[in-house]
């Protein structure tokens, strides 16, 4: 479950009135399974989100849940060292919060940021399960096709369209390029190659995207290579059009298997532009502020 679908479940359950406890990761030292930050909901029957799992969590979820049991409307902080009381194998060391799931606990829970901010052109088989996938993950996705019926109406699992899938249908997706953030990611995968290659070269001519992605064979790259240079698209603006897409090694052609191969080619460059932005410049407690 993504930060933000876990932050929108504890509202829910907030709404409903149902005691629980928000579990966070406050501190850590050395080796640990999640970082500073993370959450989970514990409830008296059931939970949300995790927090590296193994016995740590299972130490967590029964604080919690003996929290609920007395009743207690306090918030309290407990340290596990993973190693020696745990047997986990990280070695390091985390304090975990215990506080009732209440407006406070909501107020102090931040919205993340997404990961990533991505155009995903086309309702088909591959587009759909990509967005099944994609549901699960803290990014903004803006999802578009021509074809009023070219949506589900829920994830290919069953479950409803997170807030942030947000479908669009409109007749000219290509001009809806030029309203994606600066450093956007885009997927092409349409019904028609006419339609893919109008919407590749309003991303190439942009130029700020941080990736671009066609779904097809390496004779279909080769045949818009040729097309968007017709076109006077720039050779370099070519040569950052990835297509096929999808990791290298992944076989299969089913929609789920080009799905998975897909998203985790997402993640991969979004890692890759990060470490590409500049640092900020380190400012020190010592220097004043003028």
């Amino acid at each position: 479950m993504s930060e933000a679908m876990l932050r929108q479940c504890a509202l829910a359950w907030l709404a409903d009135a149902r005691p629980a406890v928000v579990v966070e990761v406050v501190a850590t030292r050395g080796s640990v399974p999640r970082g500073v930050g993370t959450r989970m909901v514990v409830g008296v029957a059931q939970l949300l989100g995790t927090i590296g799992g193994g016995h740590l969590e299972l130490k967590a979820i029964a604080s919690a849940r003996a929290m609920l049991t007395r009743g207690e409307t306090g918030a309290s902080e407990q340290a596990f060292a993973l190693g020696p009381s745990l047997g986990q194998c990280c070695g390091g060391g985390v304090t975990i919060s215990f506080a009732p799931l209440d407006a406070a606990a909501l107020a102090s829970w931040p919205v993340s940021e997404p990961l990533l901010h991505l155009q995903l052109h086309g309702a088909g088989h591959v587009g759909r399960a990509i967005a099944t996938l994609l549901a699960t993950l803290d990014v903004a996705v803006d999802w578009f096709d021509e074809r009023d019926e070219g949506f589900p109406d829920a994830t290919a699992l069953g479950s409803p369209w997170p807030a942030h899938i947000r479908r669009i249908s409109i007749d000219t997706v290509e001009r809806e390029v030029a309203n994606a953030p600066a450093g956007a990611f885009f997927l092409v995968l349409t019904h028609e190659h006419a339609l893919d290659l109008r919407i590749v070269e309003a991303v190439l001519r942009r130029g700020d995207f941080a990736f671009c992605g066609l779904i097809g064979s390496k004779t279909k790259r080769a045949s818009f290579v040729h097309r968007l240079g017709e076109r006077g698209v720039a050779p370099e603006a070519i040569a950052r059009l990835t297509c096929p897409i999808g990791i290298a090694g992944v076989e299969g052609k089913q929609p789920e298997v080009i799905a998975a191969a897909v998203v985790a080619q997402l993640l991969q460059q979004r890692e890759d532009s990060a470490q590409k932005l500049p640092r900020p410049p380190s400012t020190s407690r010592s220097t004043p502020v003028m």
